[in-house]
């Protein structure tokens, strides 16, 4: 609760400077959103059975909500599922490749058998610096506001990644660990996961 207060609260202070009831983002960047796995792919599980295609649906859902409800339509946001459905990862990059968005980001959550790795981790495809200057930004705000461990960003031959180069900036975040007890309890909460994606959509 009482990070959430310290981030609205900021996020007021941000949102006084600009002239409410106007159209002022006439240009509004476009963001694509891809929440990984989903259907009869969970992706990974906790021990207490916490699946991560649905962790990430519902940070990709709330990012949805905060820019309608609280950036008033700030971007243009578009999700590559919006329910739990697996779309393959062709339709997935077909959907960047039709809509060019200035970023794609892929949300999913990581597992191993040590209990005791924990932290966040970003990947992208290339050196490419729109798409490390978004990842950066993502890491240190995940960092400094919520107290997350960070590693430096990877670059991974990820399809998502690889085949969205060229088409935009791009990276896939690994939003902690569901095999760490501490993390997975985190992501397990709503209200955490309400904050997690107001952090991201702000850093973006």
């Amino acid at each position: 609760m009482k990070v959430m207060i310290t981030v609205l609260m900021c996020l007021l202070i941000w949102s006084s400077s600009l002239v409410f009831g106007q159209s002022i983002f006439e240009d509004r960047k476009i963001i694509i959103l891809d929440a990984g796995h989903g259907g009869i792919d969970s992706g990974a599980v906790s021990n207490n059975g916490l699946q991560e295609k649905n962790v990430v649906l519902d940070i990709v859902r709330y990012m949805k909500n905060w820019n309608k409800n609280l950036l008033e339509s700030k971007y243009d946001i578009y999700l590559t599922r919006n329910r739990d459905t697996l779309i393959s990862l062709d339709d997935r990059t077909k959907l960047v490749k039709h809509i060019k968005p200035d970023v794609f980001i892929s949300l999913h959550c990581n597992h191993i058998n040590n209990p005791e790795i924990k932290g966040v981790e970003l990947y992208t495809y290339d050196n490419n610096e729109l798409s490390l200057s978004y990842g950066k930004a993502i890491l240190n705000a995940l960092k400094l506001n919520l107290g997350f461990k960070t590693k430096n960003p990877k670059h991974a031959n990820f399809q998502v990644l690889r085949e969205t180069t060229g088409y935009c900036p791009a990276v896939l975040i690994e939003l902690g660990y569901l095999s760490n007890s501490n993390e997975s309890n985190y992501l397990n909460n709503k209200e955490n996961r309400k904050v997690l994606a107001l952090v991201i959509l702000m850093a973006i």
